[in-house]
């Protein structure tokens, strides 16, 4: 059981080059037993796929504001409640 068992930590990636280092982070925060959801922003996609992130921690990637298929739920609200 590592440190961080059931913990939920909502992963936060911004544009920048190191975008990529936060796919190390999050795979190391898997080992450790968490849970981990990721939120990027548009320019952290040009460095890092969000299907990387799905990959690694088989979660929902949030990249977009206002995402059509979620019109009847504030998604940055939901978040906040689902992270410790």
């Amino acid at each position: 059981m590592g440190e961080l068992e059931g913990k939920k930590i909502i992963l936060g990636v911004t544009g920048g080059i190191a975008a990529y280092r936060a796919a190390d982070l999050c795979s190391e925060l898997r080992k450790q037993g968490a849970v981990v959801r990721v939120v990027m922003t548009r320019n952290a996609t040009q460095f890092v796929t969000p299907l990387t992130f799905e990959t690694l921690t088989q979660q929902p990637v949030y990249s977009e504001i206002f995402d059509a298929h979620r019109a009847f739920e504030m998604e940055h609200i939901s978040w906040s409640k689902w992270g410790e």
